[in-house]
């Protein structure tokens, strides 16, 4: 009976064996986001398996919000790439005979949302397998930036920074001193494997060129930090250097102010003025007219007069002809000559 019972086990595990089944075995895949991920599936047929063969690639995404979607399928001898959109035209078979019994694939151009479990399956009836990777896409540390915060003065605290840009978790650093004597202060050893060092009462000692090296597990990045330990400026001289040329600039700001008001009250005190002239006053007459008129008038005054007004006439009269200098104003023995805007008349002289 009980060797009856072992032929029966050994024949079963016999058929299992040659049942069809996926060798490569389960595992976790890490690479780099822009890089190229090879999924392996490998697998073995029995003669029992008669029916068509089938392979598919199924995603699990990470954030495990949406359901398992096929992302790849083999069926009837056509591959079909189209099912999933976020893998469209980066997803590939990388064998071109899949019944020699490999279902492997390449993810190319890998982005983060590509995180997740991919799933292969081979069913040829009647055997059926399937077999899961876990893929996980990582961002290379870039951008790295060092830098000093602080001031760069004996006696001084500040602090040597190294930042990336980008890169996952977690990230490793390493500071290298790369000038003089190559050798980092004892104070900093703690510090030499963190983003930030602390310096404390900094001394020349200091200066030099430092490396920093960031990395994690799928790649590396370095910046380079030129530190110059200098004696303390003198403060107050700057401070008052800046309170002086402020003052400047205000005053020479005021100056600018007040000619641009003075040109603009010039400039409408005269336009004030020419407006103040009346348009309906004739222009004045010409000397020459002038004088005619003088002595045209005073020509008839003496064709009116009698024979017996002539004696009363003064000859002094005559005197106050115009000469050729006609332009002048009369003037008085006691007072100074009038000042007029307009034209006017006096004694029957019109004077400009």
């Amino acid at each position: 009976m009980a060797l009856l019972l072992r032929f029966v086990l050994l024949c079963g595990v016999a058929d299992f064996a040659r049942s069809l089944s996926i060798t490569t075995p389960e595992e976790m895949i890490e690479k780099a986001k822009g890089e190229t991920a090879y999924l392996p599936c490998k697998f073995t047929l029995s003669p029992e398996d008669q029916g068509p063969l089938d392979i598919e690639w199924l995603i699990s995404p990470a954030d495990n919000q949406k359901v398992d979607q096929v992302i790849i399928l083999y069926s009837g001898d056509k591959i079909y790439d189209d099912y999933y959109p976020d893998l469209k035209g980066r997803v590939h078979f990388t064998s071109n005979d899949l019944k020699s019994g490999d279902a492997s694939i390449n993810v190319t151009n890998l982005q983060l949302s590509d995180i997740g479990t991919y799933q292969c399956k081979v069913k040829k009836a009647p055997g059926v397998a399937n077999k899961k990777i876990h893929l996980v896409v990582l961002v290379k540390p870039s951008g790295a930036r060092c830098y000093v915060d602080g001031s760069e003065e004996i006696g001084s605290d500040f602090k040597l920074k190294c930042e990336p840009k980008e890169g996952s978790l977690p990230l490793q650093y390493e500071w290298q001193k790369l000038s003089d004597s190559q050798k980092m202060p004892t104070l900093w050893l703690a510090e030499m494997t963190s983003s930030v060092i602390s310096v404390k009462n900094a001394s020349s000692e200091y200066s030099g060129t430092y490396s920093c090296t960031v990395r994690n597990r799928v790649g590396s990045d370095q910046c380079l930090l030129r530190l110059n330990v200098v004696p303390p400026s003198n403060k107050a001289g700057l401070i008052a250097g800046a309170i002086i040329g402020t003052l400047l600039a205000l005053a020479l700001i005021g100056l600018i102010i007040f000619c641009c008001r003075k040109k603009r009250r010039e400039e409408k005190y005269e336009k004030e003025v020419h407006h103040d002239i009346r348009e309906d006053v004739p222009p004045p007459k010409s000397r020459t007219s002038t004088a005619r008129s003088y002595i045209g008038s005073n020509h008839s005054s003496l064709g009116s007069m009698s024979p017996s007004n002539m004696e009363g006439y003064s000859k002094t009269q005559y005197n106050q002809v115009p000469s050729e200098d006609f332009e002048r104003t009369p003037q008085s023995p006691t007072l100074p000559p009038a000042k007029f805007k307009y034209p006017y008349k006096t004694d029957g002289i019109t004077v400009v």
